[in-house]
């Protein structure tokens, strides 16, 4: 499998994230939207498997195919464009300004959410024979899942805010280095792999991610569940838009960007000249060091 080394990855971010801000709104909308759908077709997928086995793990194990399928079909998560669209405001790229990322940020939200809904309506009426029976196994526990990630949050007050945002961050960490992970191979198979692995990772942990968020909480509504349009916003999606765009920032964007794509050089002391034989008549090196430059990094340094 082809690999390929980070000072490159990071060109390849630099150019994913300018490319993003200079996209048409129609293509933003429509990759963003179906970006959204089949990473909540997944998240639904998920939840049945682990309700139905009793094995929360396995449904952690399959649910990253919806991620695998969104990436390797080109569409857009708000969490991805989080990291890669301010390097290109770092890299002084032409376009890129605070007004077009914020732009990109928020048509990519709504498509986000217009792709989430739709599964969740689409769900809703598959767990519940369109309405006519009670939800099923499956629905009710959407349903918990909504209510124990809302109310259960509200009840720790200030405490329960605070593990809300740190879950977005962290979420976003993994998620956002399994976007980056996705540009590290040029083979299909090795992408897969890469991707599998971190977002395996925070689905089972129970991390915050806004857009399986967009899903799972207005299903949760929609099938009956014991809490609020206001509890999912201000217990749940807000903080967790901000903690997903804090993780993948500051855990994934910029430290890759500052240490391989503005790679600093070390200044290191050159060695003092020996003292030369007082038969030669010469004196000794000068007082104050000289400063030279680390010698560029090898080609296949890993």
């Amino acid at each position: 499998m082809s690999y390929v080394k980070p000072a490159e990855l990071v060109t390849r971010m630099v150019d994913a994230g300018a490319y993003k801000l200079q996209m048409s709104t129609r293509d933003t909308l429509i990759r963003s939207f179906m970006g959204a759908a089949l990473l909540t077709i997944a998240a639904a997928f998920a939840v049945t498997v682990s309700t139905n086995t009793g094995q929360p793990l396995l449904g952690a194990l399959l649910f990253p195919v919806g991620f695998v399928m969104l990436y390797l079909l080109g569409y857009d998560l708000l969490t991805g464009v989080f990291t890669l669209t301010p390097l290109a405001l770092l890299d002084r790229r032409p376009g890129a300004t605070l007004g077009s990322m914020f732009r990109n940020w928020g048509l990519v939200f709504v498509g986000n959410f217009g792709g989430a809904f739709m599964v969740a309506i689409l769900m809703a009426v598959y767990f519940t024979y369109g309405f006519a029976t009670e939800p099923s196994a499956v629905g009710h526990a959407i349903g918990e899942i909504g209510h124990g990630r809302t109310v259960g949050y509200a009840d720790h007050g200030a405490a329960g805010m605070l593990t809300l945002f740190i879950r977005g961050v962290l979420c976003n960490w993994m998620v956002s280095t399994g976007v980056v992970l996705a540009m590290i191979s040029d083979n299909v198979l090795g992408k897969i792999v890469a991707m599998w692995l971190p977002i395996m990772l925070f689905f089972y942990m129970g991390f915050e991610h806004s857009i399986v968020n967009m899903f799972l909480f207005p299903s949760g509504l929609l099938l009956g569940a014991d809490f609020t349009i206001m509890d999912y916003l201000i217990w749940n999606e807000i903080p967790t838009v901000f903690g997903n765009l804090v993780g993948g920032l500051l855990f994934v964007g910029l430290p890759l960007y500052l240490t391989h794509g503005r790679t600093s050089t070390r200044k290191v002391r050159a060695p003092r000249a020996g003292r030369i034989s007082a038969a030669r008549g010469q004196v000794g090196a000068p007082k104050q060091p000289v400063l030279a430059d680390r010698v560029a990094e090898p080609a296949n340094a890993g």
